[in-house]
């Protein structure tokens, strides 16, 4: 399965170029819990941690999802 994360968009609104992890799994079509796992075992490196908040970038989703065999 192939996910174009550039097609996936809200009208009118701004593309960002980093996730929070909720937004990210929801992309992806994983749990929250799972997203969190991959992050904790560096299948997905997050770009920045911000108090509570895991963001993950675009290309690293996209980098992820490329390499997933199904």
């Amino acid at each position: 399965m192939v996910v174009n994360l550039n097609k996936i968009t809200v009208p009118g609104a701004v593309t960002p170029l980093a996730l929070k992890l909720q937004d990210a799994a929801f992309m992806v079509g994983v749990s929250v819990p799972t997203m969190r796992r991959l992050v904790s075992e560096g299948q997905i490196k997050p770009c920045r941690r911000v108090l509570r908040h895991i963001l993950i970038s675009r290309a690293e989703l996209e980098r992820w999802v490329s390499g997933v065999e199904l």
